[in-house]
C-alpha cells in the first residue's frame, strides 16, 4: 500500500511537471507564433544568409531551454519581454538577414585569462544578438555545455546553437530579461546589448530603429510598449 502510493504521487508530480513545462512553452508559442517570426523573415532578401539558417522550430527549442523567458510577471510582461527581444535581434540581424558580423574583427580582449583566445579564431558578431568578445563565447560555452571558445564558428554553423546564444546573453549574461520583467523599460535592455556605443547621444538613429521595432511588436501583440524606451 506504501509502495503504491509513493509510486502514485511520483507520478502526480512528474505529471505536474510536465504540465508546467507545457505552459511555460505555451506561453512564448502563443506570443510569438510561427506567423510572426515569418513576417520578420520576411523582410529579408532570399540572399541573406539567414533566410534558410534561422528556424521557428530552433528559436523554439531553444526558449525552452530558458524556463523564465517569455514567462515571467504577467501576460503583459511576457509580450513586452518577447517583442524585446525580437526587436533587439530584428536589429542586430537586419530582419534575421544576417548571421555573421559585416565588418568582421578579432574581437580578442588579451587581458581576458579566464577565456583566452584560440589561436586564429576570431570572436566577431554572429548569431541573432550577434555574440561578440572571446570572454562571451567562452562564457557562453560553458553554459550550453559547447566549446564556443575555440570553435566560434559553431554560432553561425548550427542554428539551434545559435538561438541558445541570444537567449543565454538575454537571461543569463545580462539584465535584458530582468529589465522587461521588473518594469525597467526597454532602453534597459539597448543598455546592455550595445550601450556603450548607442546610448546618451552615441548614436540615436540606432536606438530609434530598436524602439521602433520594439513599439510594432508591442502593437502586433496588443500590448502598451510601458515607459522608459530609450537610453
Amino acid at each position: 500500500m506504501t509502495t503504491h502510493l509513493r509510486v502514485s504521487a511520483i507520478i502526480l508530480w512528474f505529471a505536474f511537471a510536465l504540465s508546467a513545462l507545457s505552459i511555460c512553452r505555451g506561453a512564448v508559442l502563443d506570443i510569438a507564433t510561427q506567423d510572426f517570426f515569418n513576417g520578420i523573415l520576411s523582410s529579408a532578401a532570399d540572399s541573406c544568409a539567414g533566410k534558410t539558417f534561422y528556424t521557428y522550430s530552433d528559436f523554439i527549442n531553444a526558449a525552452n531551454s530558458f524556463s523564465s523567458f517569455g514567462t515571467t510577471g504577467t501576460s503583459d510582461d511576457n509580450k513586452r519581454e518577447i517583442a524585446a527581444f525580437f526587436a533587439n535581434v530584428a536589429h542586430e540581424t537586419g530582419n534575421l538577414c544576417y548571421v555573421e558580423e559585416i565588418n568582421k574583427s578579432d574581437y580578442c580582449d588579451s587581458t581576458n585569462t579566464q577565456y583566452p583566445c584560440a589561436s586564429g579564431k576570431q570572436y566577431y558578431g554572429r548569431g541573432p544578438l550577434q555574440l561578440s568578445w572571446n570572454y562571451n563565447y567562452g562564457a557562453a560555452g560553458d553554459y550550453l555545455g559547447v566549446d564556443l571558445l575555440n570553435n566560434p564558428d559553431a554560432v553561425a554553423q548550427d542554428d539551434l546553437t545559435s538561438w541558445k546564444t541570444a537567449l543565454w546573453f538575454w537571461n543569463v549574461n545580462s539584465n535584458c530579461h530582468t529589465a522587461i520583467t521588473s518594469g525597467q523599460g526597454f532602453g534597459a535592455t539597448i543598455q546592455a546589448i550595445n550601450g556603450a556605443i548607442e546610448c546618451n547621444g552615441g548614436n540615436t538613429d540606432q536606438v530609434n530603429d530598436r524602439i521602433s521595432r520594439y513599439t510594432n511588436y508591442c502593437s502586433q501583440f496588443g500590448v502598451d510598449p510601458g515607459s522608459n524606451l530609450s537610453c
